[in-house]
């Protein structure tokens, strides 16, 4: 199992109150992506496998669900609480 943010089917109960969402991942990100869950962006954002700040100041969050046995890729805007992207990201390799 890696090392990182772990999201399973018993941890369905995360607090989302802490987590905001930006337009775009309302009404883009979670309408293309309907197997994607808050709880699944804020179980990665609050313990990553891994953080890098982009240039424009966004931050990418990386983590394992292994439900899907993949490597989600969360993109928030700088404050870190507003969720802007996310995706299964094939290419990331821990």
């Amino acid at each position: 199992m890696a090392v990182g943010a772990i999201w399973t089917a018993s941890r369905q109960t995360v607090s989302l109150i802490n987590m905001k969402t930006s337009s775009y991942f309302v009404n883009s990100v979670m309408q293309r992506r309907p197997y994607l869950t808050l709880a699944m962006c804020q179980a990665v954002v609050e313990n990553p496998h891994r953080r890098e700040v982009q240039t424009d100041g966004r931050v990418k969050f990386w983590g394992y669900v292994p439900d899907y046995d993949k490597w989600l890729r969360v993109v928030t805007l700088a404050d870190e609480q507003t969720l802007f992207n996310a995706f299964f990201d094939r290419r990331y390799t821990p």
